[in-house]
């Protein structure tokens, strides 16, 4: 079954809807310029709330190994997610630091951009259009993906079941397709949720 990532939560109903629904992961953005950053001790707190079983990830953009692996070490979140421009030494180095699960994002705008998510040494790579933009890309580019990815960008619970069906993705990745008014929506999170287990 497709796994399921809801990113970006930062209140305690939240989290507490996640619990219900209960995806594979959650996400903590720890990225000062986006509109769902949270700080360590926010995410520590809403962390404590979490179901041990859903893995926690935090959400980073060009943030130093240092401070990542500070968070992956003290157990805030569970796996690291790189959205800037972290290159594989640096995916090397906070491996070496902190063995924890890493996911790399790479913005799909051209069939070569696919080549470089193939090439990755992270763990995980998820494709996207632009971080957080909650737009879609051109799925076509995917075909040539020889390794286990997210899927996000633009993703809603009206078009999710159309993407697992074409694509077959590891996991599903979404934020925006499941607000109302930059808020964590829980009816359309359940419908999100819902239509990817339907599938």
């Amino acid at each position: 079954m497709t796994k399921i990532k809801l990113c970006g939560l930062s209140r305690e109903r939240a989290i507490e809807a996640a619990n219900e629904l209960m995806p594979e992961y959650v996400g903590f953005v720890f990225a000062p310029k986006s509109r769902r950053y949270v700080t360590p001790e926010t995410a520590k707190k809403l962390r404590s709330r979490l179901l041990p079983n859903i893995k926690a990830v935090g959400v980073f953009v060009d943030e130093s190994c240092e401070t990542v692996a500070k968070l992956l070490c003290g157990n805030i979140i569970d796996i690291a997610q790189l959205h800037g421009s972290e290159d594989e030494n640096y995916i090397k180095t906070l491996r070496m630091t902190a063995d924890r699960p890493i996911i790399k994002a790479f913005r799909i705008n051209t069939a070569d951009d696919i080549k470089v998510a193939n090439d990755s040494g992270a763990d995980f790579v998820l494709l996207d259009s632009d971080a957080g933009t909650g737009k879609l890309f051109d799925w076509e580019l995917i075909q040539s993906i020889k390794r286990p990815y997210f899927l996000a960008g633009g993703l809603t619970p009206e078009n999710v079941g159309t993407a697992l069906k074409k694509l077959k993705p590891y996991a599903v990745d979404v934020s925006s397709g499941i607000e109302t008014d930059g808020v964590k929506d829980t009816e359309k999170t359940a419908a999100f949720v819902d239509a990817v287990r339907r599938i």
